[in-house]
């Protein structure tokens, strides 16, 4: 039973793929049902080939800008916060915040922020060659990134758009991704595997994943749910 409380209303981009999306909705849903309330949601679809041309290429701004008018849109429309359920995307938040007209929620910092928490001294990363290879987009400061060999990356980054595009990951991809994890973790001794890949949430949970590993997505659900209702609880108060 909902008890009519309704947090800011969340502009969600879609799309970038069809899979995360689903699961960000489905996890979003479930948070406000335990809140005891109904989402006040929006999505816009965005075009994930657009996007993984502007990462090959480098060009953050067009991309920033790409995604601000999707932003400008969704608070047209009546959103008041946005987020990217995409890690990719991430690599033009610095312009993009700039940009938007509505407080962005930031995946990385997200990431960040848990990496330092935990004193993590040593991770790999999992998720497209963009985010592996400039190592969550210059933003582990202080921290020993192991990159994985150049044959893990291209399974990794490979594994990782197929899940994107087909919306599911299947045995093969699971039991793959797994053994890299281990191997990383024995032969180069990380801490933890940084899942930064949002779409790696469709084949990994907490019953399949047995090796210490930081979940992007879930971080993220749980940093937009907070300040969906962390800024309703700040309005009220000044009222």
């Amino acid at each position: 039973m909902s008890d009519g409380r309704e947090g800011l209303c969340l502009g969600l981009i879609g799309g970038l793929g069809v899979g995360s999306t689903i699961h960000y909705y489905r996890e979003l849903v479930k948070a406000h049902a335990a809140r005891g309330c109904v989402p006040n949601l929006l999505i816009l679809h965005a075009d994930v080939d657009r996007v993984l041309k502007y990462a090959a290429n480098g060009d953050t701004t067009q991309m920033a800008e790409y995604f601000s008018h999707l932003i400008r849109r969704l608070s047209d429309a009546g959103a008041q916060v946005a987020a990217i359920p995409a890690t990719t995307p991430h690599i033009c938040a610095s312009e993009l915040i700039k940009l938007s007209p509505i407080p962005l929620v930031n995946l990385v910092e997200q990431i960040v922020r848990e990496i330092h928490f935990r004193e993590l001294k040593r991770v790999a990363l999992f998720g497209t060659r963009f985010t592996i290879e400039t190592e969550m987009f210059g933003q582990l400061q202080g921290v020993d990134v192991v990159r994985p060999s150049t044959d893990e990356i291209d399974f990794i980054h490979q594994a990782y758009l197929e899940i994107v595009n087909a919306g599911s990951g299947t045995k093969e991809q699971h039991q793959g991704l797994r053994r890299i994890a281990h191997t990383l973790c024995e032969r180069e001794g990380v801490d933890a595997i940084i899942l930064g890949g949002t779409e790696l949430s469709l084949i990994f949970n907490d019953a399949n994943t047995d090796f210490p590993h930081i979940d992007g997505a879930r971080l993220h659900l749980g940093a937009i749910m907070s300040q969906l209702f962390a800024e309703v609880a700040s309005e009220n108060n000044s009222i």
